[in-house]
């Protein structure tokens, strides 16, 4: 696009790769040149406030509460450079074009960019939500001024942020931990995952039993002559599901009115029922419609892209940013459900050539967002341009996830101008009388897609794996009233409750938005923020708490209530946006949030209060810092109450008997090491704390439970737990426990047996010692660098040298041992008619029937799982089909040095130093050893000194 005669104009953007994609589609007489993302911000911490401030007493802040909020902006070391070049360019050029992007973020840069330029040229902002040659020349036409309400709105969330974290967390540092952070959306995403593990913990499960009907029909004609119904009401009454359950005791809900079966009424009902005639005594079919899904925005997105993709919210956003910058898709940040008429358009066009005409509804479709106060002037993430480019036409242009990214949101986008799916949904109800004359109503229901519509191009994941798909069919005979079955098979079949799910990135973003917390532009940064602070964990994809994570939020709840609620914290975003719509002044909202003095705007309860500044300043001597510090669990059968401590070097379990106030460990004193306290080994979940768990580990703990003397030794022989569960320890020896072995029952003989792993059975003809030992994979016998594995582990300890020499000659099995004998053979699965059969496996029991393999749940056990169950299991996992499997990343050459030529006197010289640094080394781990004391447990990972703000 070429400029005015002899006119020049310098255009700034944030990145580089954003610069190179528009400075493509400008003619001559442009400069593109990027910022490299914000240019000056709040001071990070004392080094960076200029010296004359350093003596004021908002320094540290890094904003004058004072005066009017003045905040004090510093250009970090590494954005110096490039501010000296943008200066330069901006005095050899005619007008300077601010292209940052569109929302308050991008315009508080712009903002910032001619603050710190102070260019004498005229400056315009031009924006753009998508980076193509149209887009491009249609925003440098139509340049507008820097909006200083939106300025004014990112500047009063960034001082607010820094007001909250800043002030908040040194009260952490005082009563928790050294360096922990606050903040105002941080530990509202964080009080979320902890309030999920307690309810995990509070969780009591509960069993209840249904039975499945396999009925049939005779003359099926072209449908299935079979199908499956579940028994619903027994004499009238609901049978119970899950839903009927108090979670917190495992019993039915009180008045909940329903009919609880166990195993043996289960059973028993299925017998009585067995041969009686089965009648349909109702059908209702209805029309079934799904429409299409809205186009993605942030929150969306990341959620389908962790759902499909696997990836993390950080991932999708710097893939989803590379899309943009390069001009594949429109602005990734955005809660807009909207779709420009061209966008419409380009969608129906592509629609028409892919799918054919009947697949485009009369009227295009447009959507109304649900999201609190979204910025419905913006777009959705669409694909850019005025006609999409299909994934196979980007395919070669793109890498791996950037192609996978790009081919979600093109069927999300298409898909949302697409028809309806449709089709019917039937619903059947069967009674039977039992020969004791029981009135059992079964339910079936059915579905069929006649038009998939919109399905043919997209469906969409849910958070629950278990849930069925959306184009998923379940085809039924055609059934009419009082029509006759017969049951080919009446199973009962048991059930479990289960705990809320954990949240994962994804279902915490939708909390998050769904609260009105957060904005597009935060929603990944918090994502990893609770994680690298130590709050938060991921075990795949679940997000677990960590117990310090328990002792912050729990102080945050008796003590600031307020500054972690969710109704306060979105009212904060609202007030923002306020300001941003230019009908509230910043100065207000922020004197009312800190100062307590209101104007009409901020929050009233803090406002009350005496602010911010007030409330987290007086009565902190209140705070007991023990109390904050400890997570109530149980009382014990011995009437002790056993709680958390989170220590200084990390958590641990005590218990005492209510009244008493166990010593703390004294300055430099493991956790543990008093009979009353055991370690929490590194990597259990909260909810795993069950007073099982807890009464292994403090048998085996560092409460060290001595079961007695090595008679040769002399040494105590002590049962602790670990890592990896209970072992036992003399000296320097270790040994785990069998499989076959409990802590409890542990006796001095079995602890000696043990402790004599690993075994010498023996050298053999050629001089080489022959081992019996038990490892990671079972038990074993050596020899030199050949393993075999044992059939038992009893054999370790009686198994021969000419055993073990006959195990060793024998060629090796396939895999890694022989196959271990099933804990429970269960008979023939009634769908496939394969045997059945439990196994130990790496991580836990499974089911199998030789070619589908299906984990034990929290709760089943090998003893109490039964065939129905087992099969249904099977079949499920049969469903989803295999995982796919990931390629190996190619591994690259390293590249070869050229070695360097060394005279005679500098390897004269090389080889002195080396002698030298290798006597020093050897004096100095001499010297180490003299000296060496226990370790210290090692501390937590903790977080930068630095408070978190957001």
């Amino acid at each position: 696009m070429p400029s005015n005669a002899g006119t020049t104009r310098l255009v700034i953007v944030e990145s580089p790769a954003k610069a190179k994609t528009i400075s493509g589609y400008l003619g001559p007489g442009y400069v593109v040149e990027a910022s490299f993302g914000h240019v000056r911000d709040l001071p990070r911490n004392a080094a960076d406030v200029p010296a004359k401030y350093k003596g004021e007493s908002w320094a540290r802040l890094g904003v004058d509460v004072d005066n009017g909020f003045h905040a004090l902006y510093v250009v970090s070391a590494d954005r110096r450079q490039q501010i000296s070049k943008l200066v330069k360019l901006s005095k050899e050029v005619d007008e300077i074009f601010l292209a940052t992007d569109e929302d308050r973020e991008g315009e508080a840069i712009a903002w910032h960019l001619v603050e710190t330029l102070k260019p004498k040229v005229p400056v315009k902002r031009m924006v753009f939500h998508e980076i193509t040659k149209p887009a491009i020349q249609a925003a440098v036409a139509n340049p507008r001024e820097i909006d200083r309400d939106l300025v004014d709105a990112q500047e009063a969330r960034r001082i607010l942020d820094r007001l909250y974290g800043y002030e908040v967390s040194p009260v952490l540092w005082k009563k928790v931990m050294p360096k922990l952070s606050a903040g105002r959306v941080q530990s509202v995403a964080t009080r979320i995952v902890v309030e999920r593990e307690r309810q995990r913990m509070a969780f009591r499960t509960a069993e209840y039993w249904d039975i499945l009907a396999t009925l049939a029909v005779a003359n099926a004609g072209e449908g299935p002559r079979t199908f499956n119904a579940t028994l619903i009401a027994l004499n009238g009454d609901r049978i119970a599901t899950g839903k009927d359950f108090e979670p917190t005791t495992g019993k039915v809900r009180a008045g909940a009115g329903v009919v609880h079966l166990d195993e043996s009424g289960a059973r028993g009902l299925a017998a009585r029922l067995d041969g009686r005639p089965f009648t349909v005594t109702r059908v209702e079919e209805k029309p079934y419609r799904r429409r299409p899904y809205a186009p993605f925005i942030t929150s969306t997105l990341q959620q389908e892209a962790a759902r499909k993709l696997r990836l993390s919210s950080q991932q999708t956003m710097r893939t989803a940013q590379r899309l943009y910058e390069n001009g594949y898709i429109t602005y990734m940040r955005t809660d807009s459900v909207n779709l420009s008429e061209t966008a419409i358009s380009a969608a129906r066009r592509q629609i028409v050539e892919l799918y054919g005409e009947r697949s485009v509804p009369p009227e295009p479709r447009r959507y109304t967002g649900k999201v609190k106060n979204a910025q419905e002037a913006h777009e959705a993430i669409r694909p850019a341009g005025d006609n999409f480019r299909t994934p196979g036409e980007v395919a070669k242009e793109l890498s791996a996830e950037e192609f996978k990214l790009y081919e979600l949101i093109w069927r999300r986008t298409i898909a949302s101008q697409m028809t309806d799916a449709v089709g019917s949904s039937v619903s059947v109800r069967i009674r039977a009388v039992s020969t004791s004359q029981e009135e059992a109503d079964f339910g079936a229901t059915g579905k069929t897609i006649t038009d998939p519509g919109f399905l043919r191009a997209y469906v969409e994941s849910s958070d629950d794996e278990n849930a069925e798909a959306e184009d998923a069919e379940r085809r039924l005979p055609t059934l009419v009233k009082d029509q006759p079955l017969t049951a080919d098979e009446l199973a009962a079949q048991g059930h479990h409750t289960q705990p809320p799910s954990r949240y994962t990135e994804a279902s915490l973003v939708k909390a998050l938005e769904e609260l009105g917390i957060g904005r597009p532009s935060t929603y990944a940064s918090i994502m990893q923020t609770i994680q690298d602070r130590g709050y938060v964990t991921k075990r795949g994809q679940a997000m677990i708490p960590t117990f310090l994570a328990f002792a912050v939020i729990g102080l945050m709840e008796r003590h600031y209530p307020r500054l972690i609620d969710y109704d306060f914290t979105a009212s904060m975003e609202n007030e923002l946006d306020e300001i941003a719509g230019g009908d509230h002044a910043a100065v207000d909202f922020l004197t009312a949030f800190y100062f307590g003095s209101s104007n009409g705007a901020g929050d009233q309860d803090i406002a009350r209060s005496g602010g911010l500044k007030k409330l987290v300043t007086e009565n902190l001597s209140e705070i007991d810092a023990r109390s904050v510090n400890s997570i109530p669990l149980f009382t014990d059968e011995d009437g002790r109450e056993v709680v958390v401590r989170v220590g200084r070097y990390g958590p641990y379990l005590q218990r005492a008997v209510p009244g008493e106030t166990p010593a703390a460990p004294a300055e430099g004193e493991e956790a543990g090491s008093q009979g009353d306290r055991a370690p929490i080994p590194e990597g259990l979940a909260p909810d795993e704390l069950t007073p099982e768990k807890v009464h292994e580990l403090f048998l085996g703990g560092s409460g060290e439970r001595k079961l007695g003397d090595d008679p040769a030794t002399g040494e105590p022989i002590v049962l602790k737990s670990g890592r990896f569960g209970p072992y036992v320890s003399s000296g320097e020896r270790k040994s785990s426990l069998l499989r076959s072995q409990t802590p409890d029952s542990l006796s001095l003989d079995e602890a000696l047996r043990l402790l004599s792993l690993p075994r010498s059975v023996g050298v053999a003809p050629d001089g080489v010692e022959v081992f019996a030992n038990n490892g990671r994979y079972g038990p074993y016998v050596k020899q030199g660098e050949e393993f075999r594995s044992l059939e038992s582990e009893e054999q370790m300890f009686t198994v021969t040298l000419d055993e073990a020499l006959a195990l060793l000659a024998a060629p090796k099995t396939r895999g890694r041992r022989a196959a271990a004998p099933p804990l429970r053979e269960m008979g023939v699965d009634p769908l496939t008619e394969k045997p059945l059969v439990i196994k130990d496996g790496r991580f836990g029991p499974y089911v199998t029937d030789g070619e589908v393999n299906a984990s034990l749940r929290r709760g089943q056990t090998p003893e109490a799982l039964t065939i129905e169950e087992a099969s249904k299991m099977l079949a499920d996992k049969r469903a989803k089909g295999p995982a796919p499997r990931k390629k190996a990343a190619a591994k690259k050459a390293p590249a070869k040095k050229a070695p360097a030529k060394k005279t005679t006197a500098t390897k004269k010289t090389a080889a002195a130093s080396k002698s030298t640094a290798a006597k020093k080394t050897t004096t100095a781990k001499a010297t180490a050893a003299r000296k060496a004391t226990p370790a210290k447990k090692a501390a937590p990972k903790k977080a930068t000194a630095s408070p978190a703000e957001e």
